[in-house]
């Protein structure tokens, strides 16, 4: 599997695998699937400060996506990224979103955040499965946060430490995905 910068020519290929999410599972928590024209401002729009990879498969084709968000807006969770993976259905079981994702959390911790969070609509063992076998930790949930498909349903939150906070004194800066270290 080749893993590259995801580039906005990819938005077709990345809303045919998130759309059916969706549509059919409260694994989303959005109720309509984007327009590929807003996948594109998505990838765009994400790429100007963090990064967006999709993994191909053989024949070329886009095999899954993961990309990283701000945590919070205020500045002292600078630090710290939501992150998303989504994987092709004939393609999960194939280790996609765990050579995905270790190539994400490898180039945030590279770019100097220090923590990655990841929201799972409960229940989901697949999404467990994947985020724990990176790294990631259960540090909570919020229960009957979202409504989706008659159901009030359950966020589970993972933690992933990219790198240690380490000791006292203001930490560097992160650094914008494709901004050169300093």
């Amino acid at each position: 599997m080749k893993i590259r910068t995801a580039t906005p020519q990819d938005a077709a290929a990345v809303q045919a695998i998130y759309a059916p999410i969706v549509l059919h599972t409260p694994i989303s928590f959005e109720v309509e699937p984007p327009t590929v024209a807003e996948m594109e401002r998505r990838i765009t729009g994400t790429l100007a400060r963090f990064p967006w990879f999709v993994g191909e498969d053989d024949a070329g084709r886009v095999n899954g996506y993961v990309y990283a968000s701000a945590h919070q807006e205020r500045a002292a969770y600078r630090w710290a990224v939501n992150v998303t993976a989504y994987v092709r259905e004939d393609c999960r079981g194939q280790k996609v979103g765990q050579r995905l994702y270790r190539r994400l959390l490898e180039e945030l911790g590279a770019l100097g955040y220090r923590q990655a969070c990841a929201g799972i609509t409960l229940p989901n063992d697949a999404s467990v499965a994947l985020h724990e076998s990176v790294g990631f930790k259960l540090v909570g949930v919020y229960r009957s946060i979202g409504f989706k498909f008659g159901a009030w349903r359950d966020v589970g939150w993972w933690q992933c430490e990219l790198q240690p906070a380490g000791g006292a004194g203001e930490p560097e800066e992160p650094r914008a995905f494709g901004e050169k270290a300093g």
